[in-house]
């Protein structure tokens, strides 16, 4: 049962990123702007953290291990097959509004479910396939989109998109087989994470019921995602909390330990907890 705290949990000192910059708040998986996003915290919130709620964040973090060995050249038929004159125009009418990278993940989710449908006999093959997959059209769109500066005109922009899911299309075959064999690894190192992260005030952030893992805290990730995605985070589950000898005693029903989650990457120092704002974004990790 998800321990639903009533108030503001400040719970002792936890070990925080010194120096995180915002961009590099959240960890390693792609949303969408209709995501729903939720902290979790305690025993429900540790139940959560199993293997189909991590693949999206092992997914991604596959993607970069692979991403040197799987460096096939996008096809002359894809790149001929991409509209890049009906982008252009449909760019020209509000070239503000135009997402590189937004576009070029568009089919993404029905190129997957056709890439990974003779999986159908085993669920669990095929949602990582299509974690998988949606992971290298993310990475690669990325790629292609952010080596294009936001000044450049339409039809630069319109092109880097199509480049970026033509990459995406030649990759995914050898993207899907590598990463199939650094899973079980990856769900044991994520799992981990995730567990620590139930246990300490902050709790785990949670979208679509996959498990974000962040870089930096929990609360710095909601923040960003507030000014990128505008889209609201649920932290109903936390609450006010009074901490003793290692435990943390919420207000009769919860109680949640008090150390501080382990660190994950860059420079560590010890600062309070503070509840951020609301909201949620989608950021990749940057090693």
């Amino acid at each position: 049962m998800r321990s639903r705290l009533g108030l503001l949990s400040l719970c002792a000192s936890l070990l925080v990123p010194v120096g995180a910059s915002a961009q590099d708040a959240c960890g390693d998986i792609y949303l969408a702007a209709t995501s729903r996003c939720e902290v979790l915290i305690g025993g429900g919130c540790t139940a959560m953290c199993e293997p189909f709620a991590l693949e999206a964040a092992c997914a991604a973090d596959l993607y970069v291990q692979c991403d040197g060995m799987c460096t096939a050249s996008a096809s002359a038929t894809c790149e001929a097959s991409c509209d890049v004159t009906a982008c252009e125009a449909s760019c020209t009418v509000d070239p503000g509004s135009y997402d590189c990278e937004a576009d070029c993940r568009a089919t993404a989710s029905a190129s997957c479910e056709a890439e990974c449908a003779g999986m159908a006999g085993d669920m669990e093959a095929q949602a990582r396939c299509e974690a998988s997959c949606e992971a290298t059209y993310a990475g690669s769109c990325e790629a292609s989109c952010s080596g294009t500066p936001p000044s450049a005109d339409c039809m630069a922009r319109c092109e880097a998109s199509c480049q970026g899911r033509c990459d995406a299309e030649a990759n995914v075959d050898c993207q899907v087989d590598c990463q199939a064999d650094g899973y079980v690894d990856c769900y044991a190192e994520v799992r981990g994470g995730c567990e620590a992260e139930c246990t300490a005030p902050s709790g785990a952030l949670f979208c679509d019921g996959q498990y974000v893992d962040v870089e930096g805290s929990v609360d710095q990730c909601i923040m960003e995602l507030e000014s990128r995605l505008e889209l609201e985070v649920d932290t109903s589950a936390r609450g006010s909390a009074s901490c003793m000898d290692g435990e943390c005693m919420a207000e009769g029903e919860a109680s949640i330990s008090c150390a501080a989650t382990p660190a994950r990457s860059g420079g560590f120092g010890f600062a309070l907890l503070l509840l951020a704002g609301a909201g949620a974004l989608v950021m990749r990790r940057r090693r």
